[in-house]
């Protein structure tokens, strides 16, 4: 039957996509549908930095393989992955002390680490103050993203690859009613898509499919703001930076043995109360993303967040921008903000419907980095 499937997957950001990659790749017949015209969430309204030494636990081994997994497909088709590693700069004592201990545990796993002094620092990426960088841990295996390119060209890999891949952009979902062993999978234009399973990988969109399930979930939506400038190419930033606010913020600092005893210095109480941490990823265009901020609401009131950008936080945002680097930070080209979907006590929300419908969602700001490596565990375990 034409419109049969093994696996039809909802949402189509990095998450749905690489479930769909997994599936294909198993041989299944596999339909991948997307509400909007393309991407426009969080998979790509983000800074595309790949780096596993942020993620604890499972989601570090996540992380390896998603990174492995973009660098084998960039050998085969070009997703926008560049390899130009992630740095963690220290910026005072309580941050050094931090990355002396993630070393030590990266040391443990077998996962490539460089400690580097100051003036390694300032040699490397000249563009840093010298007063702000006392210490860096260098991870040069990780890559970066194009947040604006990489999704749609996985897709259009994806779909070439593997001929039993099926895309379809521009097409809502508005039911899943199962029948008889399998799923009636029903669009927006009343068309019924057939499978034996199911798989909801809807972001930060909850009131179109099973808003039931999410109700009372515990699920809350961040908001993030993020600014690009115009394209600066002299400016010698490679890979992805993250620095000091970053070092306090992580999962995989906050599992050393001296997080707890880290206290917030005074300069950075207003930045640590709207969630700012200060990353830089410098774009194949030369433009240089700077951000970011989190602010939260529950997912039943996720629209008080609102769509606009507060000045007050991006002006906070460039104040200590302009700390870390020499260039000049005002010179922006674009501000936006960025929604995605989290669970306060849960890495991930899974939701199994029953045994043929299957809910992947809130997996909070990992998503870039570890889906690829979620995902095919993911498609084990539903397919088992």
């Amino acid at each position: 039957m034409k419109h049969r499937y093994d696996l039809i997957v909802i949402g189509a950001g990095i998450l749905g996509t690489m479930h769909a990659y997994h599936a294909a790749a198993r041989g299944m017949r596999v339909l991948l549908v997307e509400k909007d015209q393309y991407p426009t969430q969080a998979t790509v309204r983000n800074f595309g930095q790949v780096v596993p030494s942020g993620m604890s636990s499972s989601w570090f081994d996540y992380g390896v393989t998603s990174t492995q997994l973009y660098k084998t497909i960039q050998k085969e088709y070009d997703i926008g992955i560049r390899q130009h590693g992630s740095v963690y700069i220290a910026s005072d004592e309580d941050e050094q002390k931090l990355i002396h201990e993630l070393k030590q545990v990266m040391d443990a796993r077998g996962y490539e680490a460089h400690l580097l002094t100051k003036s390694d620092c300032i040699k490397k990426w000249p563009a840093l103050q010298n007063e702000y960088s006392k210490e860096a841990i260098f991870f040069p295996q990780e890559v970066s993203a194009e947040p604006s390119f990489t999704i749609h060209a996985l897709i259009k890999y994806c779909t070439l690859k593997f001929p039993n891949l099926i895309y379809i952009p521009a097409t809502t979902i508005i039911d899943c009613i199962i029948s008889k062993g399998h799923v009636n999978v029903i669009s927006q234009l009343r068309e019924v898509f057939f499978t034996e399973k199911v798989i909801v990988c809807n972001g930060s969109e909850f009131k179109i499919l099973f808003p039931d399930q999410f109700r009372n979930s515990g699920i809350e939506v961040s908001k993030l703001q993020m600014m690009a400038t115009y394209p600066m190419k002299e400016v010698a930033l490679e890979g992805n930076i993250l620095t000091g606010l970053t070092i306090r913020r992580y999962e995989s600092f906050e599992e050393l043995p001296s997080f707890s005893s880290i206290r917030t210095p005074a300069h950075l109480t207003e930045l640590k109360k709207w969630g700012i941490h200060i990353l830089f990823k410098k774009g194949i265009d030369g433009s240089i993303i700077i951000g970011d901020s989190h602010e939260y609401a529950s997912v039943n009131k996720y629209d008080d967040l609102g769509f606009d950008t507060k000045e007050s936080i991006n002006k906070l945002m460039l104040n200590e921008a302009q700390r870390i680097v020499k260039f000049n930070v005002s010179n922006i080209a674009r501000t936006w903000a960025g929604f995605y979907s989290q669970h306060p006590e849960k890495d991930i929300v899974e939701i199994d419907i029953d045994n043929n419908i299957h809910i992947r969602t809130a997996i909070g700001g990992k998503g870039m980095t570890s889906s690829a490596g979620y995902a095919a565990e993911s498609i084990q375990r539903i397919f088992s």
